[in-house]
């Protein structure tokens, strides 16, 4: 009897040292997968011995190589285990392959048994979001002798296309490789959009050939103003990115399914631009990068004819860079101040019998027409023009896609007027505005994760407008990496699962209960967060 009591107490001792030695898996992960189906076999082990292969059809295509690669990284990544790659059939297998009868073209599937998980997906895009999840499935382990996961099946994809984060480097410069870091962090989420506003009025980010004085003058400022006061920092801001810099951007995050939207914002945040080629504006100047934040009256001028060819000019030097469908040229927070006592604005919107109407200044529609001018241009390369939603104060085209960032009702009213339309409200989704918990008095993670992006006042048809939705940082407080973690994590989980997962299958409690898993993950990377949110604060 004794020696049954002492072998029960050592078989207790030993429980967490077996659960440590052979941790299990979980694939309710964050975005949560559409369906997910147990299917009541033995899970599938993961071992040393455990090996990884691509499909016979698709072991030549590079992406899937790549893929590959991902794959091989992540799980060691996770749970240290070097697996070795192979190209044939054998024993304990995790395969990756191409099925183009999935019906969405980011659809996947996984398919996990005692002898191997098979990924499948729509294309390469689609396999790598599936590799995604198994990653997130995965329990971090140190030096286990196996990983359990539990046998299912699951059918994936995603509720949008568009699933966007936007980065502002005007304000404060983020070099190349810390941009890469964050890419790996869209990548984790599920985000195939990275945003990348380029320039602001307190700094010109991006090296075009034909305005060398934008960077040489315009990407610097002297300090930046004390945040609460009217006192400034005397530490000088500088940093741009060169053309080369931009493509190996491109290229990192095209490798991860990732296509970087470039963004300059026009005519107004141009006061950089300004202090570099004074004779852009109304008045000449003299113009200098401001060292505090907000709307300047000083904008391009929408009069001029080399104003609008230098637009013209910058984008097409930006358009080589970029291959993305998408080109954000801004059209927010405009001021009309200087256009309305401008001679050259005030004789273009003679020329063009421009006029007020209800709801739409002549000066308002003076933007209308130098936007269109420019979207002409972006679409004879066959690319689409993207705007914020001040665009609408104009009557733009209906080929103009609007972020809808002013308010909830603003993503409504484009939808209602045909726009193809991004959900990035203020109240809930800039990351970087936490004075919206005080206003709201709703808790952070909450704020997020309840946003609806197609709202009940839509009708079906001008619902399938909402495309998508797009978290933001904005950098006028943000000058480094723990303060952008801190914006972004572990909010743009929430975000995540607002962008993928069928509004019927959310419900926050369920997703807080999933949530300290990929927190775990951030720690395992060194990426910091807001301890305080997993609280729901």
């Amino acid at each position: 009897m004794k020696r049954l009591i002492l072998g029960f107490i050592l078989l207790m001792a030993l429980m967490p040292s077996l659960a440590a030695n052979n941790p299990a898996g979980n694939w309710k992960v964050i975005p949560l997968p559409q369906e997910i189906t147990p299917t009541g076999g033995k899970p599938f082990t993961l071992n040393k011995n455990t090996t990884i292969r691509l499909a016979s059809n698709v072991a030549t295509d590079k992406n899937m190589v790549r893929n590959l690669d991902f794959l091989k990284e992540y799980i060691q990544e996770m749970t240290q285990f070097s697996l070795t790659k192979t190209a044939r059939a054998k024993g304990n297998q995790i395969v990756l392959d191409i099925d183009p009868t999935l019906s969405n073209d980011e659809g996947y599937s996984i398919t996990a048994d005692q002898k191997q998980i098979v990924i499948k997906g729509k294309n390469a895009a689609a396999v790598f979001l599936g590799i995604q999840t198994l990653r997130k499935a995965l329990p971090i382990a140190k030096r286990p002798k196996t990983v359990q996961l539990p046998a299912v099946k699951i059918n994936d994809y995603p509720r949008f296309h568009y699933r966007g984060f936007m980065i502002d480097t005007g304000r404060h410069f983020f070099s190349v490789a810390y941009l890469k870091e964050i890419i790996d962090m869209l990548a984790l989420h599920d985000i195939n959009y990275f945003h990348w506003h380029l320039t602001e009025d307190q700094g010109w980010r991006i090296a075009i050939q034909k305005y060398p004085k934008l960077t040489e003058i315009g990407s610097h400022r002297k300090q930046t103003i004390i945040q609460g006061s009217k006192e400034y920092d005397g530490v000088p801001v500088d940093g741009y990115y060169t053309q080369e810099d931009a493509r190996e951007i491109v290229k990192y995050a095209a490798d991860r399914f990732i296509t970087v939207i470039p963004e300059i914002d026009m005519p107004g945040h141009m006061m950089a631009a300004l202090a570099s080629y004074p004779d852009l504006g109304c008045t000449g100047g003299p113009y200098e990068v401001p060292c505090k934040f907000g709307v300047f009256e000083d904008v391009l001028c929408g009069g001029k004819p080399q104003t609008l060819q230098f637009a013209k000019d910058v984008l097409q030097e930006i358009m080589d860079i970029f291959p993305s469908t998408y080109i954000h040229i801004g059209g927010d927070e405009c001021p009309k101040t200087r256009w309305k006592v401008c001679p050259n604005c005030q004789k273009k919107i003679e020329e063009l019998g421009l006029k007020d109407e209800p709801g739409h200044t002549k000066e308002d529609q003076l933007q209308t027409w130098f936007m269109g001018e420019i979207e002409k241009q972006i679409t004879s390369r066959g690319r689409k023009m993207l705007g914020w939603d001040e665009i609408l104060e104009g009557n733009p085209t209906k080929s103009s896609t609007v972020l809808a960032w002013t308010s909830y009702d603003a993503s409504i009213r484009a939808a209602k007027e045909g726009h193809q339309t991004v959900v990035c409200p203020i109240s809930n989704l800039y990351f970087s505005n936490p004075h919206w918990n005080k206003l709201t008095g709703i808790k952070s993670m909450e704020r997020v994760y309840n946003l609806e992006p197609v709202s009940d006042k839509l009708t079906p048809e001008q619902g399938k407008r909402i495309i998508g939705a797009e978290g933001c940082i904005w950098t006028e407080w943000v000058k480094d990496s723990v303060k952008m973690e801190w914006e972004m994590m572990p909010r743009i989980a929430g975000l995540a699962e607002i962008q993928w997962t069928q509004k019927e299958k959310k419900n926050l409690t369920d997703f807080m209960g999933r949530l300290p898993h990929l927190v775990d993950i951030y720690q395992l990377k060194g990426w910091n967060y807001k301890k305080d949110i997993l609280e729901n604060q």
